[in-house]
């Protein structure tokens, strides 16, 4: 993202706000997926009590840890692909 003066551009702003929430979006998704997957056979199946807590807690570890690792990842991906190129330097399609 180009700054003009220490300002941004309505366009920037905008994209800014897709992208964060494209990030919370999609890790929401993935953390929902991930939990259900570790903890669904849990409330599906009658398992024995101690595999259900294992898998209720482990889907309750992952799912958080999913969700901020991958919000954190598609942030981290939007900053380096707007990330001006230094000058006098060509890029890769040049």
């Amino acid at each position: 993202m180009e700054t003009h003066g220490g300002r941004r551009t309505q366009a920037e702003r905008d994209a800014i706000t897709v992208e964060i929430g494209y990030a919370l979006c999609s890790a929401a998704f993935a953390a929902a997926v991930v939990l259900g997957a570790v903890a669904g056979p849990a409330w599906l199946f009658d398992l024995p009590r101690v595999v259900e807590r294992s898998l209720m807690h482990a889907g309750l570890v992952l799912g958080p840890v999913l969700f901020v690792v991958r919000a954190v990842a598609v942030l981290v991906r939007f900053r380096h692909a707007t990330r001006p190129s230094r000058a006098g330097r060509t890029g890769p399609d040049a």
